[in-house]
């Protein structure tokens, strides 16, 4: 596995590239799934514009003027920052710039290359203004259609997605959060998709109303996209090992050198005995370890039933015997790689969704197949995934099961309910 780029590059291609220590796995990826979202975004927005089911807003705007004192204050407070932070992340040799986050959250940083890069990006942007200066600043209309708002549209959803994931998973692993609240929410761990799934939306809907976009045309443009990232995150999930795992595959057990093989009658249980103190902290006792007895068949390979997330980000299960690295652990019993299973599922989900959009011309039901198929895929992949449970008249479910269950339920009554509508009406709302 390969918590931070370092580890994959090292691997892959046989480089020490220390500063790769810096890129997480799992931000990389999540980044790679802005990216994918953004370009399918626009790519919608621009086909429903041909459609003309999309108009673009007029703006005024005053041209000709010079740089004001604010603009070159924000372009330099902004390049400051990257520069003392991001480039003296590089350039520091503090024991704290071994662990990015506390590096960035910390007030140790580079004035140097803070200064150089403050002084820089406020002279581009003086340069910039003064070649378009004009004698007399004259106003002027200009017109901006939906898919030029797509960095905005990324930018909110990145901003409000992470608020809402931080919030929603300190809901979920509420006992851990009042431990120590304040490492909780700034840590870059521990995500939870469908709280950022929905602060981005309400994020994106305030947008949209704003700017007079046709709010269902820009859910059915954003629906392949989303379905998409959610794939490539867990891309990252899988590679960085964050903790999003399944339940312990019981037919396999963990070696030494964090292969798996097949356990034998009682393996299970000695196992589980031999590292009680990893899983009574875990599930508060040995009887509550949730898992299931399932062998790969011949044809594939036992990784994708059992896998026991070595050097995983977290540092969860037991130490990996001979690793003196910063990650160094394993899980004693193999767990099942549902983010593997969620990468698979949601890449082939898109290409469906891909190839349908054009077939739903009701504007929001390709958004409703969107939240059906997202919803049954994350509520059946629950059944085999460690997440904490709430007790409700009797039921057992976790937070993504409900809120599964309510996209579900939103999915059906979308795609039943949403009728046409003239496209004046449609681009008004």
């Amino acid at each position: 596995m390969y918590p931070n780029l370092y580890y994959a590059f090292k691997d892959l291609f046989g480089v020490n590239w220390k500063f790769l220590h810096f890129v997480n796995s799992f931000g990389f990826f999540v980044a790679i799934a802005f990216l994918c979202a953004a370009y399918t975004l626009s790519l919608e927005l621009k086909r429903k514009e041909r459609q003309g089911l999309l108009q673009p807003e007029e703006q005024k705007m005053v041209v000709g003027k010079p740089a004001s004192l604010s603009a070159l204050f924000t372009n330099f407070f902004f390049g400051f920052l990257l520069g003392y932070k991001f480039i003296g992340l590089f350039l520091s040799n503090s024991p704290t710039s071994s662990s990015p986050q506390d590096f960035i959250f910390s007030t140790e940083g580079s004035w140097t290359a803070g200064l150089l890069l403050g002084f820089l990006f406020a002279g581009l942007n003086w340069w910039e203004k003064n070649k378009q200066k004009l004698p007399e600043p004259e106003e002027r209309k200009i017109r901006i259609w939906p898919h030029d708002r797509v960095g905005d549209l990324t930018i909110f959803a990145a901003i409000f997605g992470f608020i809402g994931a931080k919030v929603f998973n300190s809901l979920e692993t509420w006992s851990d959060f009042v431990k120590n609240p304040i490492a909780s929410l700034i840590s870059f761990s521990g995500l939870t998709f469908y709280g950022g799934l929905i602060c981005a939306a309400l994020a994106i809907w305030y947008y949209a109303k704003k700017h007079k976009i046709g709010f269902w045309h820009l859910n059915d443009a954003a629906a392949p996209g989303l379905m998409l990232a959610y794939g490539v995150g867990r891309v990252g999930c899988q590679v960085a090992g964050d903790g999003d795992w399944g339940i312990v595959n019981s037919a396999y057990y963990t070696l030494p050198d964090s292969k798996v093989a097949l356990a034998s009658a009682g393996q299970f249980q000695q196992t589980l005995s031999a590292d009680s103190s990893f899983y009574i902290n875990q599930f508060g006792s040995l009887d509550k370890v949730p898992h299931l007895s399932v062998k790969a068949p011949s044809f594939l390979p036992d990784w994708l039933f059992a896998y026991s997330f070595p050097h995983n980000t977290i540092n969860e299960g037991v130490p990996i015997p001979g690793c003196t690295d910063q990650f160094c652990s394993h899980l004693p019993l193999p767990a099942f790689p549902t983010p593997f299973y969620e990468i698979v599922a949601c890449v082939s989900l898109f290409f469906l969704i891909w190839s349908l959009r054009k077939r739903f011309t009701v504007p929001g039901k390709l958004f409703g197949f969107y939240l059906l198929l997202n919803g049954i895929e994350r509520f059946f992949i629950e059944k085999i995934r460690v997440n904490t449970k709430y007790d409700i008249f009797g039921f057992h479910p976790t937070q993504a099961e409900l809120i599964s269950f309510g996209l579900i339920v939103a999915g059906i009554v979308l795609l039943s309910t949403l009728k046409k509508k003239p496209i004046t009406e449609i681009n008004g709302s």
